[in-house]
């Protein structure tokens, strides 16, 4: 079931969609509600929504969560939004970039307690937008993402498949992955070039915590920095050691001497770290 009103309220705004700020807005009721039902929102949570856009979703999760703070970027939407969430009294929008927000800055608006992200972002935001959430001290237990379908099948991949990539470790040290659904790209108003996915991310923080983080995150980049290169030669380039160094490093953790780092598995890479450590 569409929803016009909205629609109708940036027309009589004389809103005009800003290309640069990738603007891709959800007028599909039912839509809404699924992405609100992927999220697992209920009465108790407090939710941090990224990208209020017109408030299409912002008034649904409203009317499932306890809270729901939202940040939003484009000012010209205050007089749009003052309409389409009137009478939302549990909603804050704070015009301001969490992205250029510390953690501090963003517990302080945001308020204590656990919390669940949900965002409907420009393409070019999302993996910064996870990763600044997934990696931070602040209390976040899921995050619930609208992606490029591209990019949602590179999230979920498994070793050895194409998708399987850096981006994949590097949520994976801090989380599960697991795509909701797909969407149409003509579900958005305007039509972006490219199909999308709602991906939902159960946080777990003690994943890596034992582990030598940095030297993980390094060691995962380096794998995947030439694909078509062995790991051990990678390894050699990014850690400025010999071949045969490089190779009985990856020979002493088990693996074969002529692997790819496309095919460990995030244990293999602690694995790796661990032995580099010592």
């Amino acid at each position: 079931m569409e929803t016009p009103r909205v629609a109708d309220i940036l027309t009589d705004q004389g809103f005009r969609f800003n290309k640069a700020l990738g603007q891709n807005f959800i007028f599909d009721g039912n839509l809404l509600d699924a992405i609100v039902s992927d999220s697992g929102v209920t009465a108790s949570d407090t939710v941090v929504e990224v990208g209020t856009g017109a408030g299409t979703l912002t008034s649904r999760l409203a009317a499932r969560a306890g809270r729901v703070c939202s940040f939003e970027v484009d000012e010209r939407l205050k007089s749009v939004l003052d309409v389409s969430l009137h009478g939302a009294e549990n909603v804050e929008v704070v015009f301001r970039d969490v992205m250029k927000m510390k953690d501090d800055e963003l517990r302080s608006v945001i308020g204590g307690g656990e919390f669940k992200v949900v965002a409907n972002l420009p393409y070019y935001i999302t993996t910064p937008l996870i990763m600044r959430f997934i990696e931070s001290s602040l209390d976040v237990s899921s995050l619930t993402v609208m992606v490029q379908k591209e990019v949602a099948c590179r999230l979920i991949a498994e070793p050895g498949t194409a998708d399987y990539a850096a981006v994949t470790l590097a949520v994976r040290m801090f989380g599960d992955a697991a795509v909701t659904r797909t969407v149409d790209r003509r579900m958005f108003r305007p039509a972006p070039n490219v199909d999308s996915a709602v991906v939902h991310i159960t946080r777990v923080p003690d994943r890596v915590a034992k582990e030598d983080v940095p030297l993980v995150k390094k060691a995962v980049r380096a794998a995947f920095a030439m694909r078509r290169k062995t790991l051990a030669n990678n390894l050699s380039a990014a850690f400025g050691i010999s071949k045969q160094q490089a190779t009985e490093l990856v020979t002493g953790c088990g693996f074969p001497a002529d692997i790819r780092g496309e095919r460990l598995s995030l244990d293999d890479f602690i694995r790796l770290s661990r032995a580099f450590s010592h």
